[in-house]
């Protein structure tokens, strides 16, 4: 592994950015829109809207410029006015050339929209750091460089170009990418878990050693000095930021790893022990089935088997 935890969590998580179309829209409108157990993006290239979430939230205007990204478990509108009817996402008509839709009379507004999928870890490495709904200003000092992506997403997908399918999905990953380093500037507003550790200063040292090595056996004081602080705050200040206490995210983030190998790779069983610090195959075997309820060679049985079946493969809880 590198020593860039965010990286690492999402090569773990193989969080899978895809931007599949969008809309136009004038007058009076309003689509819902829903995730599917996938986190929804949703970026404004011209005009504003709002958006309303139906678990009774804020009502938010989003303008030009603006990048919202909501949890997928919750339904929300967009719309020139909440007091209309929504139409379903689903039942609305796309043109498979420019894969947009058209709502309403004009095309004052504009946005394009995709997901990030979740799917290969049960979205709980990278969801469960996430609040349910980001908003990115176009005030943002990330926001030029968000706009020139979204805008490069929007002419590959509607000019036809050979080469437009994979050059979206690399600027999709770009879009990714650019949401969780705003994230990063606001750790007031993130929620207990790995990505609010590394957006803290003072423990982000501690959480590189332990992802430039994750099989070397760590102590707590190693940790501490890493991120200049003594044993005890060092612990206390980790687990209110991360969730866990530090050792715990070693074990969990062990776990992640040695899962993403045994679905993706042919590594033994007990060389794959070693490479996450164990000394021994049973123990690693054990501290495995303890996280992820079911023995590491059966995993990848499993896994396989899901591969081989078209479905999606399910993974151990994720760090936190």
């Amino acid at each position: 592994m590198s020593a860039d935890p965010l990286s690492d969590a999402l090569a773990v998580a193989d969080a899978r950015c895809v931007f599949s179309g969008g809309f136009t829209a004038g007058g009076d409108w309003s689509i819902r829109l829903r995730g599917r157990d996938k986190l929804k993006i949703n970026a404004v290239v011209r005009g504003s809207c709002l958006l309303v979430a139906e678990d009774g939230g804020e009502v938010l205007r989003i303008e030009a410029g603006d990048v919202v990204v909501t949890d997928g478990r919750r339904s929300y509108v967009l719309c020139s006015d909440p007091g209309l009817e929504p139409v379903r996402s689903a039942d609305v008509v796309v043109d498979p050339g420019s894969r947009m839709a058209h709502l309403g009379d004009g095309d004052d507004f504009v946005a394009v929209s995709g997901h990030i999928d979740l799917s290969r870890d049960s979205g709980d490495l990278l969801r469960a750091a996430l609040p349910p709904l980001i908003r990115l200003r176009a005030s943002e000092a990330e926001a030029p460089v968000l706009s020139w992506l979204v805008g490069q997403l929007l002419a590959e997908m509607t000019a036809g170009r050979a080469g437009a399918d994979f050059a979206a999905d690399q600027l999709a990953q770009l879009v990714l990418i650019q949401v969780l380093r705003v994230c990063l500037d606001d750790t007031p507003g993130l929620p207990a878990g790995w990505l609010r550790g590394l957006a803290d200063d003072g423990l982000a040292p501690a959480l590189r050693l332990l992802h430039a090595d994750p099989g070397r056996p760590w102590q707590l004081e190693e940790l501490a000095r890493a991120a200049a602080m003594s044993r005890t705050t060092f612990a206390l200040r980790f687990k209110a930021a991360v969730g866990v206490p530090p050792l715990t995210y070693l074990l969990n983030w062990r776990m992640s790893l040695a899962a993403r190998a045994l679905r993706e790779g042919g590594t033994p069983v007990a060389a794959l022990a070693q490479q996450v610090g164990y000394t021994s195959e049973s123990a690693f075997s054990n501290a495995f089935k303890r996280t992820t309820g079911v023995a590491p060679r059966r995993y990848r049985d499993a896994a396989r088997a899901a591969v081989a079946g078209g479905a999606d493969t399910v993974v151990p809880a994720a760090t936190r």
